[in-house]
């Protein structure tokens, strides 16, 4: 098994559809996806870093009790990855089956995460299942599979970060049904950070604003802004008995910069949320 392979195995979760995981609505995404769904459509969730994309992926895939196959692309990922390989054991040769190919035999949902990280082969790959064929060839098995009704292809990935990198062709984007996501309003994420992690109202409204106000420093040296999660974990630790400044050093400070002036610019942003 290749180094892709392995990080794909350690990124591929099936999930249980028993259990709805909380998710927030921003609009009407949760009536597009089971719209896209019902059609057989493919989807492509566009966004920053942070803001629910997985979650809501996660959250559709068990209200619409699906298997969900959750794939981190990476600049190592390749077709081959995704589709299955001949593999060796004491008894001889044998195809394992890749987590797209699983998805599509199981009538699961699959689901790329930042798929414009991976290898531009895996366009080839899935071409076939974005439109009315909804097929997945398997040259290496002879197998030509016919995607089930049940099954959907959802990929995601942040157009502001890969504006500078990479960024998906037009030939490609243009054979999904597109959903913008950002963050939630002030109102909204506080409710999500009491939901995550049972923290006080007063807190969650400090921490809310204190990642608003490090989000209006987006350009100035900062890479990425905070994120949701951020404001989660920073919560999740005050919640545990942390001190909050500390908390929110190590949560979402030191998360965002590497560079000590930065840091301490930051530092005076959370003391002035804090009141301290």
């Amino acid at each position: 098994m290749t180094k892709a392979a392995i990080h794909i195995a350690a990124a591929t979760d099936q999930h249980a559809a028993s259990e709805v995981p909380f998710y927030q609505p921003h609009g009407d995404e949760v009536e597009l996806f089971e719209h896209a769904y019902n059609k057989q459509l493919p989807l492509l969730i566009k966004g920053p870093t942070g803001c629910g994309k997985t979650r809501f992926v996660m959250h559709m895939a068990a209200r619409l009790k699906r298997p969900l196959y959750t794939v981190s692309c990476h600049d190592d990922l390749t077709a081959t990855d995704l589709v299955g390989r001949h593999l060796v054991n004491d008894s001889g040769t044998y195809w394992n089956d890749g987590p797209l190919t699983r998805a599509v035999r199981n009538g699961g949902i699959c689901y790329l995460d930042e798929i414009v990280e991976a290898r531009k082969d895996t366009a080839v790959v899935l071409h076939p299942l974005t439109d009315d064929r909804r097929i997945l060839p398997l040259e290496r098995t002879g197998e030509t599979l016919q995607a089930p009704v049940q099954f959907m292809l959802v990929v995601s990935y942040n157009p502001g970060y890969q504006s500078f990198l990479k960024g998906m062709k037009p030939s490609t984007r243009q054979r999904f049904v597109s959903l913008r996501f950002n963050f939630l309003d002030a109102a909204q994420e506080q409710q999500v950070v009491i939901a995550e992690t049972g923290i006080d109202l007063v807190t969650a409204k400090q921490l809310v604003k204190l990642a608003s106000a490090l989000r209006a420093l987006k350009q100035h040296d900062l890479e990425e802004v905070a994120s949701t999660r951020l404001v989660v974990y920073a919560a999740a630790l005050i919640k545990n008995g942390f001190a909050p400044i500390e908390a929110c050093r190590a949560a979402l400070v030191e998360a965002l910069t590497d560079d000590e002036e930065v840091t301490a610019a930051l530092m005076e942003v959370v003391y002035a949320c804090f009141g301290e």
